[in-house]
């Protein structure tokens, strides 16, 4: 009857010997059960070390990409809350556009601009220091 193991041979230090000697005279262990269990966990921990290096530094990577999307994400929700706002209750009702009234709605962007700019630092504040992201000027909107 053929078994389907090799048969390997090395040498042990002594105190590792004893002890294995010790483990395999309780009931129901081999050397051989014990060492390929032991081999078997091993080579397995060897391998999700190989991963961990292989893929950690990109995961790492995704994570901070994620973190700054989402703190983005969150810079735009501020604004659309704070424009929704603005829409629903300060601008409402407002006669068709002069020159006044241009004025008045430059005046008002700036406002709006500016209390999206407080917001924002407020956030950033608040936030850890690894999340510094870079904020546009009011030129750039």
């Amino acid at each position: 009857m053929k078994t389907f193991k090799t048969r390997h041979q090395f040498y042990l230090p002594d105190d590792l010997s004893e002890r294995l000697d010790v483990l395999a005279a309780k009931p129901g262990s081999s050397k051989t059960t014990i060492l390929t269990d032991a081999l078997r966990a091993w080579l397995d921990r060897k391998a999700g070390d190989e991963l961990d290096q292989r893929f950690g530094p990109r995961l790492d990577r995704q994570t901070r990409v994620g973190h700054r999307i989402e703190t983005r994400l969150d810079h735009v929700a501020e604004v659309l809350d704070l424009f929704v706002a603005h829409q629903l209750t300060l601008v409402a009702h407002q006669p068709p556009f002069d020159d006044v009234a241009r004025r008045l709605g430059k005046a008002r962007f700036d406002k709006f601009m500016e209390q999206v700019a407080r917001r924002l630092a407020a956030r950033r504040d608040e936030a850890t220091p690894e999340s510094s992201t870079s904020t546009r000027s009011n030129a750039d909107v």
